[in-house]
């Protein structure tokens, strides 16, 4: 296979966990380079995360190689070739190079092979098909560099036959369009797409799951979110996500704010439906528990969070009240961006920034007196002694949270031996 390309070393590949497993490799006579996304995000200049190596020893002769150089191994996948070294604190994922023998969807029957293109084929796109040496040759089988270089999400071969193999990769091509892609997508691709988009409820919920949140924490979502559902293919996943334009609101709002995504708070702002109908989509993608509280709440607030008012003295407080009530700052936050997103006029950063700024306040909103301090006071046990409690909670919220622990104790000794309300206190709660 011929050399396309050169990438300049990089402190990843010249680290020396990484040269012990290469020269681990080298010293049984086992060829070894690095694959799929390391040296698509190097090629970029992205930043690597997960670095993958591939070799045409066998796993069993792997591990042996490893062993013998004191370095760890773990036989993760080693039915499926993949062996994981550990040096130090780095992970390798190695994987012998495979040819498919049967395919019959996602699982396939392979055999072991020394041939570079012929692994390399069975990659999903020219962009993954990549491979490079520990000295940074890059060989390219598929064209994977010229596509990168016009932002083209191609597959390797028949989209179509690719899909079948398995049918994640119909929501991969989307998350790396949104990704990678410029431009027009490649039409093959869309055409494979729109006709196996109706395979798609086949795959586990945790698959989809994490697809779309990767896809969602692209810079741009909307623009592929937006043509996967002109393509019918989220139909026949999420036929309720379809606010495309308040998903790049969204987007740009957390852009200018420098916040980071975040793929639930990105689900609620897609979502055109209910309480019921988010616990339904929680359910589909298999969302952890808090995960599936959060888009609920998220999707069907449980009160309004005012981010501007009539009064300008008004808004903090009134914001206060809101966030005492949610009692947690990360829900109240989530709630302020998606309420920005939804103003009916435009709003400065600097008002989205108050509304922000008002979690932080969160910890000091803790009513200074307890059941006990009754307790203190001669009351009895009972109920009475919790209904005291909200009257005293509901005047110091009137308040602004202002009155500190004698002076609600004193509000507390005022209210037991005189029920009656306050003057004006009434007004006070209303207007809170």
């Amino acid at each position: 296979m011929t050399v396309n390309a050169r990438i300049a070393p990089q402190p990843w590949m010249t680290a020396p966990e990484t040269r012990a497993v290469f020269d681990a490799l080298a010293a049984g006579g086992a060829d070894a380079r690095f694959v799929g996304g390391c040296v698509r995000d190097a090629w970029l200049g992205r930043k690597v995360k997960d670095i993958d190596i591939a070799t045409h020893a066998p796993p069993e002769r792997v591990m042996d190689l490893l062993k013998a150089a004191g370095i760890g191994a773990i036989p993760t996948g080693i039915e499926h070739g993949t062996i994981t070294a550990v040096a130090g604190k780095a992970h390798y994922e190695i994987t012998t190079l495979r040819r498919d023998v049967e395919t019959f969807g996602r699982h396939a029957r392979v055999e072991f092979t020394d041939d570079w293109r012929e692994d390399a084929a069975r990659r999903d796109l020219t962009m993954n098909a990549l491979s490079c040496t520990l000295d940074g040759c890059v060989y390219d089988p598929f064209g994977g560099l010229a596509d990168m270089a016009a932002g083209r999400v191609r597959f390797v071969g028949d989209p179509r036959q690719r899909i079948e193999e398995d049918v994640l990769r119909l929501l991969r091509f989307f998350r790396f369009h949104a990704h990678y892609g410029r431009g027009a997508p490649d039409a093959a691709a869309l055409a494979a797409c729109a006709e196996m988009a109706p395979r798609l409820p086949t795959l586990s919920g945790e698959r989809v799951r994490g697809e779309l949140s990767r896809l969602l924490a692209a810079p741009d979502p909307a623009s592929a979110w937006a043509l996967m559902i002109r393509l019918g293919v989220m139909v026949h996943l999420l036929p309720d996500a379809v606010r495309t334009a308040r998903l790049d609101g969204l987007v740009r709002l957390e852009h200018d704010l420098d916040e980071p995504p975040d793929a639930v708070r990105r689900f609620a702002a897609v979502l055109d439906t209910d309480r019921a109908g988010a616990l339904a989509v929680a359910q589909t993608l298999r969302l952890s528990n808090a995960d599936r509280d959060r888009l609920a709440a998220l999707t069907e607030p449980p009160m309004a969070i005012p981010l501007m008012a009539v009064a300008p003295s008004d808004g903090p407080v009134k914001r206060r009240q809101a966030l005492y009530r949610l009692g947690d700052a990360g829900l109240y936050r989530d709630l302020v961006l998606l309420a920005a997103v939804d103003a009916p006029g435009p709003m400065t950063l600097d008002a989205v920034k108050a509304a922000l700024a008002t979690a932080e306040d969160l910890p000091s909103l803790v009513l200074p007196i307890a059941g006990r301090d009754l307790l203190a006071m001669g009351m009895p046990r009972g109920p009475a002694v919790g209904a005291l409690l909200k009257q005293v909670e509901a005047w110091w919220i009137a308040e602004d949270f202002r009155p500190g622990r004698d002076k609600c104790l004193a509000e507390a000794k005022r209210r037991l031996e005189n029920p009656s309300p306050a003057p004006g206190e009434g007004a006070r709660a209303a207007g809170g």
